[in-house]
């Protein structure tokens, strides 16, 4: 596989070009049906209509898109994609008739993959993500956050984080790390949960944010996790180091973690099947994104589904994510999630892709550089050769052609677009 950087650059005139609904918020959708995307150095420098290019770009090499779909690269807010070993025994518990509560009991749940995970050294962690994100990358996807939480000890959840930049960055995948700490108590602090947390707050979160492995901070408030007053500890952490936040909140129950979540200004919310009307109501006041994760719900076989009536009628944004772990969630597959927002959460078409553009983009603190194109941002868009956006969650499995342009190269190019490029 070439490296990132040798891959060849995606400046120039991208032309037969049919815009995605919203997919570039300053231009009108009328204008949409025959448009032209100019890159330079990597950036994207004009968007709009073929026929108002501005006469200074129209004798750059071009690329013919011989009227493929375009949307803003895809955006996958939610995963837990370092880890060691994988979790397929608990999946037939689960079949069987054990309760996610069943399994963490019985010593599997994320105890288990921390146990795998502090066994393996950082280049096995590597190997083991790294074709991981490869499927990733092949939906589309040009943005990524990465969670720590299954080293549960400083090195180990150290080493999960320096894999994640080395990920990004051989990859040329903008990726956002998240330290998740406070995932699950790790056994040697069994019954000691308040001081894990301290070491969490006072020792873990400063160490790593002083090597800039930290991009925000999340914590798993549960009642097989930890309190609302454990999370809120967490949370003051963060915000002293000036780091944003964002929660795993009612999943199993209605803790009040979105609540409290708001009042820090979370980015993001995430799972929220048992979410309250109040923190509904907070959410919307704060502005955090709500992350719809419905990989996990059908893997579990959940039955509460989130209140998705509710949070479209306050106005909450939705995202969606694959939330990839080896437990919960083993998608590796973000249109898949796509689809299953749509089918199991009923998500408009409209709404799911937003979830996996804009509104993720937003979930990462990434709004005014993901999620949408414009001039100015970086250039990161898939062509896709499809008659309409509804394809991309009407699929199921299927790999449809597709050019993908990652931070201004061209990561992978559909064969029709191959041949016609100038």
């Amino acid at each position: 596989m070439k490296c990132f950087h040798e891959l060849p650059s995606a400046d120039g005139l991208w032309t037969g070009l049919r815009l995605a609904p919203d997919a570039a918020s300053d231009v009108p959708a009328a204008d949409g049906e025959d448009a032209a995307i100019v890159v330079d150095q990597g950036a994207i420098a004009w968007i709009g209509a073929r026929a108002a290019l501005p006469p200074a770009f129209a004798a750059l090499p071009s690329h013919d898109g011989r009227g493929a779909l375009v949307t803003a690269g895809l955006v996958d807010c939610h995963t837990h994609l370092v880890y060691g070993g994988q979790r397929a025994n608990e999946f037939a518990m689960r079949l069987a008739g054990a309760s996610y509560e069943e399994v963490a009991a019985a010593g599997g749940g994320i105890v288990s993959s921390v146990n795998a995970t502090r066994a393996a050294d950082e280049d096995t962690l590597y190997a083991q993500a790294a074709p991981r994100l490869v499927q990733l990358l092949a939906d589309g996807v040009c943005a990524i956050e990465i969670k720590s939480g299954y080293g549960l000890a400083f090195e180990h959840e150290r080493k999960q984080l320096r894999v994640a930049r080395r990920l990004g960055e051989d990859h040329g995948v903008t990726v956002r790390t998240t330290f998740l700490g406070a995932h699950a108590l790790p056994p040697e602090y069994a019954g000691r949960s308040g001081d894990y947390i301290a070491e969490v707050c006072d020792r873990m979160l400063p160490a790593l944010a002083d090597e800039g492995l930290v991009d925000a901070v999340d914590a798993f408030c549960e009642r097989i996790a930890f309190s609302l007053a454990e999370t809120e500890r967490v949370f003051q952490a963060a915000t002293r180091l000036g780091l944003p936040v964002k929660l795993h909140a009612e999943q199993l129950s209605d803790m009040g973690g979105a609540a409290l979540a708001a009042r820090y200004g979370a980015l993001s919310c995430d799972h929220l099947e048992h979410l309250s009307a109040e923190g509904i109501a907070a959410m919307h006041e704060a502005g955090t994104v709500a992350v719809l994760l419905p990989g996990a719900y059908y893997t579990l076989r959940d039955t509460q589904l989130p209140p998705i009536e509710a949070l479209r009628t306050a106005g909450v944004p939705m995202a969606v994510s694959t939330d990839h772990n080896p437990g919960t969630s083993p998608t590796l597959s973000l249109l898949l999630m796509v689809n299953m927002a749509c089918t199991l959460f009923r998500l408009t078409v409209p709404e799911a892709l937003a979830g996996v553009t804009r509104h993720a983009a937003r979930a990462l603190g990434l709004a005014d550089t993901h999620g949408t194109l414009a001039a100015g941002r970086p250039a990161n868009f898939v062509l896709w050769q499809l008659a309409d956006s509804a394809e991309l969650a009407y699929w199921l499995g299927q790999q449809a052609p597709r050019t993908i342009v990652r931070q201004g190269r061209i990561a992978s190019m559909a064969h029709a677009l191959e041949k016609s490029v100038g």
